[in-house]
């Protein structure tokens, strides 16, 4: 899945600035993001098939986390654009 059409969708980037501070479970991202069952199973699908969040079992919940090796190689392959600074002297 392409990493960019996925994070075109901003509930998507919303649940990754909510898992920001710590894996949580579907439940506490639906609350807190104010999304029915059906549609968060759908952003998680979505979050994952890109491995932009992992997913990890714990008795009867399943938590997610952000898989910030992706976002490591984002960065540096997005660093070539940028130009450095030219400094006046």
């Amino acid at each position: 899945m392409d990493v960019f059409k996925v994070l075109s969708d901003k509930q998507r980037r919303d649940i990754l600035v909510l898992l920001k501070n710590g894996p949580k479970n579907a439940g506490e991202i639906a609350y807190q993001m104010g999304l029915t069952p059906a549609a968060l199973s759908y952003h998680l699908k979505q979050l994952k098939a890109a491995d932009l969040i992992t997913e990890n079992k714990q008795k009867n919940f399943v938590y997610y986390k952000i898989n910030t090796a992706v976002f490591d190689e984002l960065i540096s392959w997005t660093k070539q654009f940028v130009q450095p600074s030219a400094h006046l002297g």
